[in-house]
């Protein structure tokens, strides 16, 4: 593995190191907690002369996303970053970059939705945005939220891509913790990022049009062709892992397995708790518990055979959602059973609704879980309908 500078950061000033070294152009943000460190490192670093880019400090989260659109269009390298209400206040314009083909690149600090009005994380904000045609990725800790947003600057701008890339860091939890990690030479980075060259950028010597009214008897056919464009991208966000973790030694891929080989019971987790999973894993594991556990890094593009693969040999799948889709019970339960409804063998599938607006879930908790799992199996063996079960609510 290749060694770099250790340092102790924190989440929002590892992202903002990267964004950095990327050598961004343009960067338009609105603070809003607890996301507000990263722009506030950016935009001392705009002003002390460490990164030459313009800075615009906007006057809302919906204006943000709108000068990055223009920012690209123009050939930028552009960044945003925000959380929470600011990305549901941003959201009518997230379809504007995927639909124009845009390689945006935006952090997300992930924060629970208002009401009652929370700055703490859970994951409302990623499932209402899920659809917006972004390819999205999750950090666990503060290596991986730098890393991961070099590799969005990469997979965006790749000329086969072009699509703009999120990485969700959970709020507070990675954006507000110091952690210790490594930060590599500059000189690698720039080999690893080329300079952005947009195929149709904006120029008034060559006129195009983007984004032009679209009647009926042509917009679906856009539509397709953005769909097949986006599933298309799966290919390169893999060559793009592949590439910084022969460079940099860390490796990444859309599903990571820990101690799956044997595993009968597997936990899937998103985001920072994964950790906290792993150590319940382990503790179960002590205990003679063939349990595992699998983290979705790539949501979206959803990686649908490496998650089958992964499930494979697995007979109960414990699925940990942080976001409640009402009426419907956990958004990521609800995927993982779509993609694997036509399945000849598939797993029992338990979700559990859990962490909401930031409340802990401890390795006792994660525990739990798999036992009542265990017992819901037994139910759904029995031809019972189950619900899903809120994890921690005081009763």
């Amino acid at each position: 593995m290749k060694k770099g500078k250790v340092v102790g950061l924190e989440g929002s000033f590892a992202v903002a190191e990267a964004v950095r070294m990327a050598n961004a152009d343009v960067i338009a943000a609105y603070p809003i907690t607890p996301q507000t460190h990263i722009v506030e490192r950016l935009s001392e670093m705009v002003a002390d002369g460490e990164l030459d880019a313009e800075f615009i400090c906007v006057e809302s989260e919906h204006t943000a996303m709108s000068a990055c659109v223009g920012a690209s269009a123009g050939g930028a390298r552009v960044f945003t970053c925000t959380a929470g209400q600011g990305l549901e206040l941003m959201h009518e314009v997230l379809y504007i970059p995927s639909s124009m083909r845009l390689p945006v690149v935006a952090v997300i600090a992930n924060r629970a939705l208002s009401a009652p009005l929370s700055v703490w994380c859970d994951h409302s904000d990623v499932m209402a945005v899920r659809d917006t045609g972004w390819i999205q990725m999750f950090a666990e800790n503060n290596q991986q939220a730098f890393d991961l947003t070099l590799c969005a600057y990469r997979i965006a701008e790749d000329k086969e891509v072009l699509f703009p890339a999120m990485v969700h860091i959970d709020g507070f939890y990675l954006s507000h913790v110091v952690e210790d990690m490594v930060l590599p030479e500059q000189e690698e980075v720039a080999a690893f990022i080329p300079e952005y060259e947009h195929p149709l950028v904006l120029d008034p010597d060559r006129p195009v049009s983007m984004g032009c009214y679209g009647p009926p008897f042509i917009y679906p056919e856009a539509k397709k062709a953005q769909e097949v464009a986006f599933e298309n991208t799966k290919p390169k966000i893999m060559e793009t892992w592949k590439e910084f973790g022969d460079i940099f030694g860390r490796y990444y891929s859309p599903v990571e397995n820990y101690k799956t080989e044997d595993a009968r019971i597997v936990l899937l987790t998103m985001g920072s708790l994964s950790e906290t999973a792993m150590l319940a894993v382990d503790e179960m594991r002590e205990e003679g518990r063939d349990v595992g556990l699998i983290r979705l890094r790539l949501w979206r593009p959803f990686p649908f055979d490496e998650f089958r693969d992964a499930v494979k040999d697995v007979d109960l799948l414990v699925v940990l959602d942080r976001c409640i889709s009402f009426g419907m019970g956990g958004p990521v339960c609800s995927e993982v059973k779509s993609a694997l409804y036509d399945k000849m063998k598939r797993p029992n599938i338990v979700g559990f609704i859990g962490g909401l607006g930031g409340r802990d879930i401890s390795v006792e908790e994660f525990k739990i879980m798999i036992r009542k799992a265990e017992e819901k199996a037994k139910a759904i063996e029995r031809g019972e309908e189950i619900e899903t079960e809120m994890i921690g609510i005081r009763e």
